[in-house]
């Protein structure tokens, strides 16, 4: 390995680090690929082990015979490991690195929303949702509770920025997913679903929406789960192409819950590799983790 002592913060290999912008990563080295930033051993060697390849990394120098050592043997021996105190290094990222290494990696290719949905049985779509958070957060989940994919409306934030890929604790590396319908957002994506074969189920609140527990959407051999932001909600296009509307039956005048929650629920009743949903007592409740909003498609 190629081991640089930082005495400032003006070599250039430190740009991927904290001078680039998310876009401007996106287009870095490769311009069909890009850069992505993966933060803490733990994530580092889910993007390893998912094929990725190391531009560089940054870490305290206590980390490079201790924490980092396994990933470090594991990556190409001419790869840069940019070390500094601990300062120096909070003054470049604007943090302290509490879990110790970062890590810029060439983007993975993206793949065809078919590849995705070949020989799936259940996946996410996310529309328009932006906050990276509860994007890592539904990744996490899904990955966890039996989802086999994930798709994109082209308004969703980017699954491989920094915060989505940390709080995900690298699920965007190990979950299969695409973007859909670039263009005539949300019928070209509902059609791309019903041709490969899957119903489509919109989590939201409508009057013929049915309980999370019905036999019917267990029943359903393939399945999409429609997640959408959590201020405007699903698109009304989206629902109405929708073959079912669902909600999460819920107590105590409580009608909404944040939407990687309610993505929860939703992989756990209905994931992949779970049994037959079973019927559902309380069947007052409301809103799962969207709200119609005739006027806005969501932001």
């Amino acid at each position: 390995m190629q081991i640089i002592q930082l005495t400032s913060l003006d070599h250039p290999g430190l740009d991927v680090y904290a001078r680039l912008t998310e876009a401007q990563l996106r287009r870095r080295l490769e311009p069909e690929q890009g850069v992505f930033i993966a933060e803490s051993p733990k994530v580092i060697a889910t993007a390893l082990d998912a094929g990725c390849r190391p531009v560089s990394l940054l870490m305290e120098r206590r980390w490079i015979e201790g924490g980092a050592a396994e990933i470090l043997a594991r990556c190409p021996a001419d790869t840069p490991v940019y070390t500094g105190d601990r300062a120096l290094l909070a003054r470049l990222t604007g943090y302290e690195l509490t879990r110790g290494v970062l890590c810029a990696m060439h983007r993975p290719a993206p793949r065809p929303a078919a590849a995705v949905l070949a020989g799936a049985r259940r996946v996410a779509v996310l529309e328009n949702i932006v906050d990276a958070a509860n994007v890592g957060a539904v990744f996490r989940s899904a990955a966890a509770l039996g989802m086999d994919g994930m798709l994109l409306s082209p308004g969703c934030c980017d699954p491989l920025c920094r915060r989505a890929v940390r709080v995900s604790m690298g699920a965007v590396l190990q979950l299969p997913w695409a973007r859909l319908g670039r263009q005539g957002w949300p019928g070209a994506g509902l059609a791309a679903l019903h041709d490969a074969g899957f119903a489509a189920a919109a989590l939201a609140l409508t009057d013929r929406s049915v309980p999370l527990g019905d036999p019917a959407l267990a029943a359903e051999p393939r399945l999409a789960l429609f997640l959408g932001t959590e201020g405007t909600g699903l698109c009304p296009d989206t629902i109405a192409g929708c073959d079912y509307v669902v909600r999460i039956p819920m107590q105590r005048g409580v009608d909404s819950l944040n939407v990687a929650a309610a993505g929860a629920v939703a992989f756990w009743e209905l994931g992949a590799s779970r049994p037959a949903a079973r019927p559902t007592r309380n069947e007052t409740g409301g809103l799962p983790c969207t709200r119609p909003n005739t006027s806005a498609c969501g932001g």
